[in-house]
């Protein structure tokens, strides 16, 4: 029997809200951390994204996976209204996740 590990879909953004990264990750502090320290995806730091603006769990990471697939595909708009619902603000959340680990 395979026994699953839950899993996040996160986003992180520059500054300005302008450029958005969809990941997924079992560990969402220490992936969030990675990309503000310079050592996330070769995107990231191209684009400067280090702000956590949006994360959801999902108990297995499989689901997480297939999520994260399906927003990659969505349109601009629809990413923003995902967003907005759970972060209506834009700020960044990663002082939330800093007790998460």
């Amino acid at each position: 029997m395979k026994i699953s590990k839950g899993g996040y879909v996160y986003i992180v953004s520059n500054k300005n809200r302008t450029v958005y990264y969809i990941g997924v990750t079992s560990n969402l502090y220490a992936r969030v951390y990675e990309h503000r320290n310079g050592k996330g995806s070769t995107f990231t730091n191209r684009y400067n994204c280090t702000d956590l603006i949006y994360y959801k769990f999902f108990d297995h990471i499989e689901s997480a996976i297939e999520r994260e697939k399906q927003i990659k595909k969505w349109k601009r708009a629809w990413k923003e209204r995902e967003i907005m619902e759970f972060n209506p603000s834009m700020v960044d959340l990663f002082h939330t996740v800093e007790n998460m680990q």
